[in-house]
C-alpha cells in the first residue's frame, strides 16, 4: 500500500509530540537533550542554528543515528531525549518518527526554526565567510 505525504505527517504527529519553544528550553536547560537541526547545509549556513544544535541533515539522519552504521554519529543515544527542528516542521515530524522506528524513545518535534528564533531563542550564528 503506498501512503501520500499527508498520510506519513498524520503518522509522523500521531507518535512525535510537538513541544514550544519554552518546553524545549527547559528540556534542553537539563543538559542531556540532543537537540538536531534536520535542515540541509545551505539554509544552516544562512540562518545559524539553535545554539548547541547538532546538524544532520534529513538526508544523512538515519546513518547517523543507527549504532550500527559506519556512519553513526556517538551523539545519538536512544536513552537521552531528542529534539528535532527544521524550517517549517514537516521534515522534523518525519525525521521524529524516524528516530521513534530506530527505537529511540523520547523524541520532540520543536517544529520551524523561525518559530525559535522569533521566541527569543539563543542561536548560533553562521560564521561570516569573509572572515
Amino acid at each position: 500500500m503506498s501512503l501520500t505525504v499527508k498520510q506519513m505527517m498524520e503518522a509522523a504527529h500521531a507518535v512525535v509530540p510537538k513541544i514550544d519553544p519554552a518546553t524545549a528550553r527547559a528540556q534542553m536547560a537539563s543538559g542531556d537533550a540532543l537537540v538536531v537541526d534536520v535542515r540541509d547545509a545551505p539554509e544552516v549556513e544562512k540562518t545559524g542554528r539553535v545554539a548547541g544544535a547538532h546538524h544532520v541533515s534529513r538526508g544523512m539522519l538515519e546513518f547517523r543515528a543507527d549504532p550500527d552504521s559506519p556512519y553513526h554519529d556517538k551523539n545519538f543515544r536512544k536513552d537521552r531525549p531528542v529534539i528535532v527542528y527544521c524550517a517549517s516542521g514537516g521534515r522534523s515530524a518525519l525525521a521524529g518518527k524516524v528516530l521513534k522506528d530506530m527505537g529511540y524513545l523520547q523524541v520532540f518535534n520543536l517544529g520551524a526554526f523561525k518559530d525559535w528564533a522569533e521566541s527569543g531563542g539563543p542561536i548560533d550564528r553562521p560564521i561570516d565567510p569573509g572572515m
